[in-house]
């Protein structure tokens, strides 16, 4: 597996793959009622992050696939960390996550926020989160507002 930074000709792939596993976060299987989110995940929406400097984006490929994405905004926030669902329960998310921490280094406070999916809590809170508020449902989505401190 291989982890390096993300580029702009990404962007339709990371689109995808959000997309994919977007029945884990959406309140309806379908997307219905979080159309506003959607669009933040289109292919356009995704290259303009990726040429963002407030942005980090790597991705994780094996043999020429995407099998997962992660983004950090402003070198403090979790701003997107997806795994397809072949590639879930292997790992992959601790080895972006890390390589995320480590791509924003010493521009890092110390702390790191996320919106977590319901679905990821568990994960976030493996890697240290914890939840700063009750879950939030709001324009077709649900979150659960997590932080993590630095030791």
């Amino acid at each position: 597996m291989d982890i390096v930074k993300a580029t702009v000709e990404d962007a339709s792939a990371i689109s995808r793959l959000i997309r994919s596993v977007a029945p884990f976060f959406t309140l309806q299987p379908d997307g219905a009622g979080a159309e506003d989110f959607l669009k933040t995940i289109a292919p356009d929406a995704v290259a303009g992050y990726l040429v963002d400097p407030h942005f980090v984006y790597l991705k994780a490929v094996e043999n020429g696939t995407l099998a997962g994405v992660v983004a950090v905004r402003d070198s403090t926030h979790l701003y997107h960390l997806f795994v397809d669902e072949s590639f879930q329960r292997r790992g992959l998310s601790r080895q972006l996550w890390d390589h995320a921490r480590a791509a924003v280094g010493e521009a890092n406070p110390g702390y790191f926020t996320v919106n977590s999916t319901p679905y990821a809590q568990p994960v976030y809170a493996r890697f240290g989160f914890v939840a700063t508020g009750p879950r939030v449902e709001t324009k077709g989505i649900a979150f659960v507002p997590m932080r993590w401190l630095a030791a």
